[in-house]
């Protein structure tokens, strides 16, 4: 029988003989090192044959092809075709009427769904999809029930907490006091980079892990300020108000930032839209991470040299020029040996915890310990006395209200509303990132809708109690995931102890020096940097290799937001050009199957005489790439029939297995083709069309003009070929 128009589209998907023997053959064809059977000496005799007709073949592909085997002697185009028939039509009557039959089936297909009711369906579908889930599951159940499996869908802690066990809150505690003991000093670090009071990255370490815990589906993500996005919110919002002139001003600005990506991001998550963060691809992620650890870094140089007047800019010439700016100013070196010295014990104590898996905890405690000697080292030498920077006051007490202060009717509003949907992207796109990777570790399912909507609940709530935007933190996860968490219970134990930080013991952390903040933040950065995913992308994808390096020089040499719309930008072209790009590949038959592959990748697919048969590759057929498809398909085929004489073209199939969508300029070029090959005497045929490409087709009465010549498959094509030509060759006799 005639290959399905699944085999087509797969390009190799099926099977011709069905025999032990033809299966380990075509798997060698894909490159596999399957061992065929030992052939016997009647089938080594056969295959003798074969080979010895296939040298028979001359090449007569285009001149850039390697050329694959063909028939050409008119004898032999005889014979083949009268093979071909026999071979997959057995009788020729009954197949040439089946052929016929299983072409109206696709002239005959009911008209597709309009534009409009595609969209109604999409928005009808995306809204009733977690109703019908609902609604099948609670359906059958009393309304208590129902009550308590809502709650649980909400809030899956009421879920997993009924089985939660003392074992398990003793492995969540130690993981939940560790990762404290890392997120005191770094969210003092990261509130001092976004350019807020210390206290402020204490408060987003305490409201928002707290409502992740409840909302949440990771079990292993740690909630809190990260280091990107606290760049990323200075770099934004002090364009529309400086920081050092009027930080009450500049505060309420990043809470209602806060308050916008909270909303956006739980937009995401009840719409269904988790693909918008898909935009910022895996490659574009790795450029904008290393690009934003080396801003981060430059801009600890201030920290950790002690320098007082520093550049609002983040590009890395602006800081570079303010460093050698503050060398011709007085500057304390004790700032930087304090910051060297203890950057220099945190890098050793992680390389500690890598040699040893068991001293996972090292690691953890060492900016904490850091920030303890230093203190104490500056409080007994009187060192602030001597020009070394101190943190000096941290306003201690719970999370106040911050509802006052959020800016919803400001000047400034469309402004935040649009920086808080960078923010959120990005923050989504590092939490879900995060969570995925160690989901997949521990092998459970991340729901994504479910995260966006927990992180936009979180964000929201702390946008209302003094916190700014929070996500998921690699560098805390990781030590979460080692100190061995069970579950989000590791988030409250941390949040608790955060919060008995602020209570009791803000007014011991004076002392603090700015270099020992800076040191902290400058040991988290090498994980931000992923040399090997980078050249990873090199080996796979030279594009996705230019979308990292796009937002990788974006940051680095312009700002974070220039950065990523260089990335996002790369990658809307990159889709584009894939969509587009015009591609077209001739196919021949696989020996011994009804297979029809490209001749390029199968040097052993043979054409068949007197037919060409090419696959537009293209997934639509536009004003952008028509014309160029329709020019080098007629170019291929004069190419043909000049470079090998005796070949005779007297149909060309168009395979349009590919092809999702046409329009008016595809069909134009086509009409085009059509003409052209008309006037060389070459019919043109169409195999399985899609059902949007072959209705547009048929509203332009090209089908009538191809005299409806259009098939179920490929091999159905050159059935109807082979038996037209038995026909006429019978007749003739």
């Amino acid at each position: 029988m005639a290959s399905s128009a699944m085999d087509d589209n797969a390009g190799g998907g099926g099977s011709g003989s069905g025999s032990g023997s033809g299966r380990s053959e075509r798997a060698r064809y894909l490159g596999f090192n399957t061992i065929a059977p030992h052939p016997s000496p009647a089938a080594a005799a056969g295959a003798d044959d074969e080979s010895k007709k296939e040298t028979s073949f001359q090449a007569s592909s285009p001149k850039h092809f390697k050329k694959p085997s063909s028939i050409t002697s008119t004898a032999s185009i005889e014979a083949f075709n009268i093979d071909i028939a026999e071979e997959e039509a057995g009788d020729h009557d009954i197949e040439k009427n089946g052929v016929v039959e299983r072409s109206q089936w696709v002239l005959r297909a009911p008209e597709p769904p309009g534009l409009f009711r595609e969209v109604v369906d999409s928005v009808r579908d995306t809204v009733g999809s977690m109703k019908n889930k609902y609604h099948s599951s609670l359906k059958n159940q009393s309304f208590t029930k129902r009550v308590v499996s809502v709650q649980q869908e909400i809030f899956p802690i009421l879920a997993w907490g009924r089985n939660y066990r003392a074992t398990k809150f003793k492995n969540d505690l130690l993981a939940g006091l560790t990762i404290a003991s890392l997120c005191i000093p770094q969210s003092i670090g990261y509130a001092t980079l976004a350019k807020l009071d210390p206290q402020y990255g204490l408060y987003t370490s305490v409201v928002p892990p707290l409502i992740y815990a409840v909302m949440g589906t990771s079990r292993d993500i740690a909630i809190g300020p990260v280091a990107v996005v606290s760049l990323l919110l200075p770099s934004m919002i002090e364009k529309l108000v400086d920081p050092g002139t009027d930080p009450i001003t500049y505060r309420n600005l990043v809470l209602t930032t806060t308050f916008f990506s909270g909303i956006f991001q739980a937009a995401f998550g009840f719409f269904r839209l988790g693909f918008l963060v898909d935009f910022l691809s895996h490659a574009a992620i790795v450029g904008f991470m290393a690009g934003a650890a080396i801003i981060i870094g430059l801009q600890q140089l201030k920290g950790l040299l002690g320098i007082t007047h520093f550049t609002n800019k983040t590009d890395i010439i602006s800081v570079m020029k303010a460093v050698w700016n503050s060398i011709h100013h007085p500057w304390s070196p004790y700032n930087f040996i304090i910051g060297c010295s203890f950057l220099g014990f945190i890098i050793f104590t992680r390389f500690l915890g890598k040699k040893n898996k068991k001293l996972f905890w090292l690691p953890a405690i060492a900016p904490l310990v850091s920030v303890i000697l230093s203190t104490l080292i500056v409080f007994l030498a009187r060192a602030d006395k001597n020009g070394v920077k101190i943190v000096k006051h941290i306003k201690g007490g719970l999370n106040p209200s911050s509802v006052h202060q959020l800016q919803l009717n400001g000047p400034f509003v469309w402004d935040v509303a649009k920086i808080g949907l960078i923010v959120a992207v990005v923050a989504l796109t590092e939490a879900i990132a995060v969570g995925r990777s160690f989901a997949t570790i521990k092998g459970y399912h991340l729901d994504g809708n479910k995260e966006m909507v927990a992180m936009g609940f979180m964000n929201v709530i702390g946008s209302l109690t003094s916190c700014y935007v929070a996500t998921g933190s690699f560098s805390r996860t990781a030590v979460n995931f080692s100190a061995g968490c069970e579950t989000l219970v590791s988030n409250i134990v941390m949040a608790i102890t955060v919060l008995i930080s602020l209570q009791f013991l803000t007014k011991l952390l004076y002392y603090t020096p700015t270099a020992i903040l800076a040191s902290i933040i400058l040991s988290a950065l090498p994980g931000l940097i992923n040399l090997n995913a980078a050249c990873h992308i090199w080996k796979l994808d030279k594009l996705d290799f230019l979308a990292c390096a796009g937002a990788f020089f974006g940051v680095l040499f312009a700002s974070v937001e220039i950065g990523l719309t260089v990335a996002v930008t790369i990658s809307f072209v990159k889709i584009i050009l894939i969509s587009i790009r015009p591609g077209t590949e001739t196919l021949g038959r696989l020996p011994g199957t009804d297979i029809y592959c490209d001749i390029q990748q199968y040097r052993m697919a043979t054409q068949i005489p007197g037919i060409m048969i090419i696959r537009i590759k293209p997934a639509l057929l536009c004003f952008a790439n028509a014309n160029f498809v329709r020019e080098r398909i007629v170019n291929w085929i004069s190419e043909d029939i000049e470079g090998n004489t005796k070949r005779t073209i007297q149909q060309l199939i168009l395979d349009m297995s590919n092809l999702l969508n046409i329009d008016t300029s595809g069909i134009a070029s086509l009409e085009d083709m059509h003409k052209s090959l008309t006037t060389q005497g070459i019919e043109l045929a169409i195999a399985n069309p899609r059902w949007q490409v072959i209705h547009k087709l048929r509203l332009a009465n090209f089908v009538s003009k191809i005299e409806e010549r259009v098939f179920l498959s490929v091999g159905e094509a050159v059935i109807n070929y082979a038996n037209t030509k038995i026909h006429i060759r019978t007749t003739t006799c």
